[in-house]
């Protein structure tokens, strides 16, 4: 049974007693619950920048139990007497931080800890939760599931835009990137696949557990951590210009998958040349099966996919590899980078390997008529949360792209196209970030790239064709 998020475990009633009031000589007040995002308010915490996760995870499909130690590593931006940390669902059975015993309350999905001794600002501290219960799927303002969504074999972990606190404490929000280790152990018989480097796989004393380790070591936003528990065809290989490929497949769809995953290397080197060096240490892509989720997900490393992916899918979601993982939006205001980008890159493929051209695909949907869905609403500012994947965000988004590229010429836009993920690499951004930027490298175009932000970007409605 889900804990009631109002109630407190034992562990932690007993800590609310046995911790003594703060000590020392700071005077911290506590981080701000949220980060008050254009469309999740509540999610994320104010006060600290984690750097690395540590993640050691058990998880019983037969029963449904997830078993978990967060080991969280943070440095304070602020004096500090209390933090929150997102998790919903599930029971906490104690919290320490330095090693110290500290308190911990929940409220919604809030998990307020207040530690022994207060944080002086720029201290490096570390966060150990030990939770327990079984995870929850959350639904989103758009009616889509995410958090744990229990498989026919296993699990599926995902987390964009809210699902990650499902199954791991954290500070929630894209803005907040960092390092992981991710480690699982399952029941003989299933796998773990996560992100990252598969950095070991070892059979338990017992015979009847297997425990997979994995290390990501480039930063990740934590809506981009994925862990998937079940049967699968495992395959290592190497693109052609030598980057690791790590691809699990559920076998039921192994044989339907076979031909667009054969041309993985493909397009990850057709990437490379178009949207400049590959930004991590490998690649690949998860498959379980059709139903599992509702809609695939550029998850870093290792997108994945509810069913045989089609090769336009494919391409699309390795472009986020760039364009949202590397480079990732400062809100969920700005998925239309992400999107946008990501649709563009569609066109591209398809302009490069003899289908339509991005002038195509953008004048098929210029020619649709004012009341479209594509017109609804300005693809840099969605009304509501709900409307955050519509197709403005996707589709108007990349024509932004493509009116860019026309007013500065295709020599200056490709070269955009890396320049903007190389200098902004594992870091975050957002449009005002990106228009600054796009004029700043095109000095001369000011008055033609304004007029893009005020019609294309920010105008309601469909832009005259005059």
């Amino acid at each position: 049974m889900r804990t009631p998020r109002s109630l407190l475990s034992l562990p932690l009633l007993l800590a609310l007693t046995a911790v003594p009031a703060c000590s020392g000589g700071v005077h911290g007040t506590p981080g701000s619950a949220g980060l008050r995002d254009p469309y999740f308010a509540k999610l994320g915490n104010g006060g600290y920048d984690v750097t690395h996760y540590a993640l050691d995870l058990a998880y019983d499909p037969g029963t449904h139990r997830l078993t978990g130690r967060a080991d969280i590593t943070a440095e304070a931006g602020q004096d500090l007497s209390a933090f929150d940390l997102d998790l919903e669902g599930l029971t906490v059975d104690g919290v320490t931080v330095d090693g110290k015993r500290a308190v911990g309350s929940r409220a919604g999905h809030e998990l307020t800890v207040r530690p022994r001794d207060e944080l002086a600002a720029g201290t490096t501290f570390r966060t150990v939760v030990r939770y327990s219960g079984e995870p929850v799927t959350i639904t989103d303002p758009d009616g889509s599931r995410e958090g744990w969504l229990r498989t026919a074999d296993g699990a599926l972990g995902l987390g964009e835009p809210t699902g990650s606190m499902a199954w791991f404490p954290g500070n929630n929000h894209p803005s907040d990137k960092a390092t992981y280790d991710i480690t699982v152990t399952v029941p003989k018989g299933v796998q773990a696949v996560s992100n990252g480097e598969l950095r070991s796989e070892r059979m338990a004393a017992d015979g009847r557990h297997t425990t997979y380790s994995w290390h990501v070591p480039q930063p990740m936003a934590s809506y981009l951590a994925t862990v998937a528990v079940g049967k699968f065809e495992t395959k290592k290989s190497r693109t052609p210009s030598g980057l690791p490929v790590y691809t699990a497949v559920d076998p039921r769809e192994a044989r339907a998958s076979a031909k667009v995953l054969g041309r993985l290397p493909e397009v990850i080197d057709w990437e490379t040349e178009t949207f400049g060096a590959y930004p991590f240490s490998s690649t690949g892509v998860i498959v379980d099966r059709e139903g599992d989720a509702e809609y695939a997900l550029e998850t870093q490393n290792r997108p994945v996919f509810p069913g045989a992916p089609d090769l336009t899918t494919l391409v699309h979601e390795l472009a986020h590899q760039w364009y949202g993982d590397s480079v990732t939006p400062k809100s969920w205001r700005d998925m239309w980078l992400n999107e946008g980008f990501a649709t563009y890159a569609e066109w591209l493929w398809e302009e490069d390997h003899e289908g339509d051209t991005a002038q195509d695909a953008f004048d098929a949907l210029d020619a649709r008529p004012a009341g479209d869905g594509v017109w609804a609403y300005p693809p840099a500012v969605p009304p509501t949360a709900a409307q955050i994947s519509d197709a403005p965000v996707y589709q108007r988004g990349a024509m932004v792209l493509h009116k860019v590229r026309e007013a500065i010429g295709d020599s200056k836009f490709f070269a955009l196209l890396k320049s903007w993920p190389a200098d902004h690499k594992y870091g975050n951004a957002d449009t005002g970030d990106f228009t600054a930027y796009v004029e700043r490298k095109n000095p001369g175009k000011a008055k033609a790239l304004a007029e893009i932000w005020d019609v294309w970007l920010y105008g309601d409605g469909k832009p005259d064709r005059a």
